[in-house]
This record gives structure tokens, sequence and C-alpha cells, in this order.
């Protein structure tokens, strides 16, 4: 374990496509969505253990979930725990990190991490990263990992490799592709040059620094400016105060589909976005019948395909229903298709409406 690598933990979003599970005031980075008795957030921090001291974390979240992320994960100090006063996408997220972490070890190497994905081949993954670490040192690279696609997935971002005939291994960037149609996603499974965008990141402090001063340099300029901050008080308020001056904007577009720096580590580590409950229908183990049930007491009768996720100590009967969402979250019940699981931010947005916050 080496004490000049950090890892940096996003865990700011309310997670809203996971919804009724997901509130606002317990999104779904803090519960435990896959019923393994361990929430996302403790299975991120867990998962970079062995590479990472403890001491070398940083979560960035939101004002209102400090006590969550403190309560979930007691090894860390209050102040590894970075505050956003408000959501304003992962590039200002990642230069909050970067400004803590500058602070302390100009020769950092650094992980970043969303809370809410699922590995399941943690041997691999660990692998990768320890090779990820070990490429960008002492360099201006900027790795991103590409995951090996198995389906024409359109819920994803993608990565076409320079070098088309690369199939596991480093190769440059050579474009970048925001969620696909279906038709699309087809053809980039059948070239063999695209993989999924993970999201999770390896570079150095002075590579990521210096792609922001070239590419964001706004962004660059506000923390910048309380570089000489030494107390906790001042900073908050320098935080609260540049962070709504802070453009709206993805690590991903605002650097990575700018710089020629930006490599992609392509690999296959049982890699999942759990961003939706069809993504984690996909991940789950399933019956004869293809249910993925989470729940003590649920009986089935004449149904298939469904993700049903209720109470452990609830009794739960259903019959005839096939390729349906049931989702219990003791005050809130989401029967829904499948199919139309994009709805769901619909139904928030009238429940807002209707019923104001009370199941948001």
């Amino acid at each position: 374990m080496n004490s000049n690598i950090y890892c940096v933990i996003m865990a700011g979003g309310i997670g809203s496509r996971f919804w009724p599970l997901s509130k606002q005031k317990s999104p779904k980075q803090f519960l435990d969505i896959l019923g393994t008795g361990k929430t996302l957030i403790q299975m991120a921090f867990e998962r970079f253990s062995s590479v990472c001291p403890s001491e070398n974390y940083y979560i960035v979240t939101n004002e209102q979930y400090k006590d969550l992320v403190l309560e979930q994960l007691p090894m860390l100090k209050p102040e590894q725990v970075l505050l956003e006063p408000i959501m304003r996408n992962t590039a200002p997220c990642v230069a909050y990190a970067n400004y803590k972490i500058k602070q302390r070890d100009e020769n950092a190497r650094i992980i970043i991490s969303p809370a809410d994905h699922l590995i399941t081949n943690e041997t691999d993954f660990l692998n990768v990263i320890n090779e990820g670490l070990n490429y960008v040192t002492d360099t201006d690279k900027l790795l991103t990992l590409g995951l090996k696609p198995n389906r024409p997935e359109t819920g994803y971002g993608y990565i076409q490799v320079e070098n088309n005939t690369i199939d596991l291994g480093i190769s440059k960037v050579k474009t970048f592709t925001e969620k696909p149609n279906i038709d699309l996603a087809k053809v980039f499974l059948n070239s063999g040059d695209f993989f999924w965008n993970s999201g999770i990141f390896i570079w150095s402090l002075t590579a990521i620094d210096a792609a922001f001063k070239a590419y964001l340099p706004d962004v660059d300029s506000l923390f910048s400016s309380g570089e000489n901050i030494s107390d906790e008080a001042s900073e908050k308020e320098f935080i609260n105060k540049i962070y709504p001056k802070c453009p709206n904007i993805s690590i991903d577009y605002g650097i990575l589909e700018k710089s020629d720096k930006v490599y992609v580590f392509c690999a296959d580590f049982g890699w999942s976005d759990l961003g939706t409950w069809g993504s984690l229908y996909i991940r789950s183990n399933k019956d004869e019948a293809g249910n993925a049930v989470q729940g003590d007491n649920v009986m089935l009768y004449d149904s298939e395909n469904c993700l049903i996720n209720v109470p452990k100590e609830k009794l739960v009967v259903v019959q005839g229903i096939n390729d349906y969402i049931i989702v219990d979250s003791k005050d809130t019940l989401l029967i829904c298709k499948k199919e139309n699981e994009k709805d769901i931010k619909t139904f928030i947005g009238d429940i807002k409406v209707s019923k104001k916050n009370k199941f948001i």
C-alpha cells in the first residue's frame, strides 16, 4: 500500500431511478440494494482498501448526507467528507477533491470512483487498478476504465479506442459517445472497438491539475483562489461561496472529451453501473422463472421475469404477472412494467406536484 495513493468516492447523487427505495433522505448509495448486508458506499470503500490507506479516502457528497457517510464509514474523520453545498456534476466534484489532496501531497496518484457500482470480479478489478496506478506514475496521461460490452446497452456511455485491434489492455481514446440509441449500440457492439465508459478514473494530481488549467480554467481559478486557506471554518465558507459559481459540467465533457492525453484501460471484471432497477435485475440471481426476488416471504404463482424488492418481514403474494418491477418501501409501493421503467421520473414529478415531497 502506497501512502501517495488517494481514493475519491463520488456519493452525492439522489438515485431517483431507484425510487421508491432510494429517497432524498437516504439515496441508493447508502442502501443495501443488493441484499448483501453492506451498502453500496461501504462496498465501494472496501473495494480499494488494499491499495489506499483509510486516511487517504475522500468522500464527496451533499451536505445533508454527512452523518450518513460517517455512520456507515466510521473509520473516516469528518474532514475526509467533502460537502457540496449544491449539486454541480462531476467536474467540480473532482476539482474539490484535488483542492484537498493538493494541501497534503502534490505527488498524489488518485483513483476516482462512483459510489454505486457493482464489481463481480474483485481480483481482476484490483489488478487493473494497480496496473493503472503504475501506468500514470510520472506521466501527464489521464486514464479511464472501459469495459468490454456484452450487449447493446443504451444506458451507458461508450469509448472508442484508437487501436481497433485491441481486446483488453491500454489504448489511446479516439472518441466518446453518450448513451446511444439501440441501433447505434448494436453497431458499437459489433465493431469491437467500443467499450462501456465506467466512470472510474486514475491519474496523477499533476496531470489532472494541468488538465483543469487547460480546459476548465474558470473552475481551476475558483479553487486556486482558496489555496492559502488553512482553518476549517474559513474553508467551509470559501467552498459555499465558490461552488454555486462552478459550471454544472461532467469531467467527461469538460476535460476528457477535449484532451489528447486520455487513454482507456479496456478490461472485463464484471462491472455494472447500478443506475436503474433494470440494471439491478440483469445482475441479480434469478429463480427458474427468471424472477429476481429480495424478501424472505415472497410467494410467486404463474409469474415470470419480475424484479421484486420488498421488506424481509412482509408476506407478498404475486400471481399472473410477467416482466414487472415491484418495489415496496413500507410507505410506498411501485408496480411498473420493466419496459416502462423510464417513466419513474415522470411518476416522481407528478408525486412532487400532488403529494409534495412526502414520498420523495
